[in-house]
């Protein structure tokens, strides 16, 4: 069985010349009919998702919506083609990897394509940092491929995950594989987190691009997590919430890592100790400066799942 192997690197994603997609690696991936293998996933195919360096996570495909817009793609002002793309720190500013051609700017017009957008949220399972990209590249059906969407060895997957340690997130995914509908999805109701955006650059401007329990990271894999229960509230407090990277977000959400209000000091699980990358979180201190009013959140998260 073959899965897809789906790079998510924020706005560096760009085909076509196009100014990139709006992705979040743990809930949905975007993409248009301007990619090679638009067309390829489906509902119940199995997703691993990374960002060139490492993993980022894997799930099933529950739905894929789909639609249509006006998009901005650049091409080449001397073969017309859209292999382009900008260059950090060089001039002139882009190149074409077709006809090798470098140019200031590139002819912009407007194409009506066809808009495809996968949920998966559901069955997400966090493996940042677990397969090295030149591990995942390999395992890929064509691993000299390019492509964003890139048809992925399943079998060969699995054998990996489960040689990396990793083997409960492996049976974790697995089993939703079997519950998994093709062409279904289910409903549900959730209140629209709306100002959600806001909220997030508020974070990023007071704390930096900091998860507030490993470090420095980069900002497209930070969270802006709330620490007390959004649904019930519905609001966003200005101390309500820290960043996180989006695997200690959910870990954090379900209680399986706390900090203690006292000591501002970090609590790991005894069951999550056992993966090397959270254990070193245990005893630690925040890598972030916390407010009086963060801490009254953390205290009450803190009473929530630990006494």
């Amino acid at each position: 069985m073959n899965g897809w192997l789906l790079m998510s690197v924020g706005d560096d994603r760009q085909h076509g010349g196009n100014d990139g997609y709006d992705d979040r690696p743990d809930v949905h991936y975007s993409w248009d009919d301007t990619v090679p293998n638009h067309a390829g996933p489906a509902a119940g195919d199995p997703i691993v998702l990374w960002d060139k360096r490492q993993s980022l996570g894997m799930s099933v495909i529950e739905e894929i919506q789909t639609g249509f817009a006006d998009k901005i793609l650049r091409r080449c002002p001397s073969c017309g083609l859209a292999g382009i793309k900008a260059r950090k720190g060089l001039q002139p500013r882009y190149k074409c990897y077709k006809c090798k051609a470098e140019f200031e700017e590139p002819v912009a017009h407007v194409e009506r394509v066809q808009t495809y957008r996968s949920r998966h949220d559901a069955g997400w399972q966090d493996l940042l940092g677990v397969l090295p990209g030149d591990h995942l590249r390999a395992l890929a059906v064509a691993p000299t491929s390019q492509l964003s969407l890139r048809p992925l060895r399943w079998d060969d997957f699995e054998r990996a995950l489960a040689g990396s340690g990793s083997l409960r997130l492996l049976l974790n995914v697995s089993r939703r594989l079997e519950g998994a509908i093709t062409g279904g999805h289910t409903r549900a109701t959730v209140r629209v987190r709306i100002g959600q955006g806001a909220f997030r650059k508020h974070l990023l401007a007071r704390q930096g691009a900091v998860c507030a329990f490993t470090g420095e990271a980069p900002a497209s894999v930070l969270d802006a997590c709330h620490l007390y229960s959004y649904a019930e509230l519905g609001v966003h407090h200005d101390d309500g919430g820290v960043l996180l990277r989006r695997d200690v977000h959910r870990l954090f959400d379900d209680g399986q890592l706390a900090v203690d209000p006292q000591r501002l000091t970090i609590d790991v699980r005894d069951e999550l100790r056992s993966f090397p990358q959270y254990a070193p979180m245990h005893g630690g201190q925040l890598h972030t400066e916390v407010t009086a009013g963060q801490i009254d959140w953390l205290s009450r998260h803190w009473h929530q799942h630990r006494e």
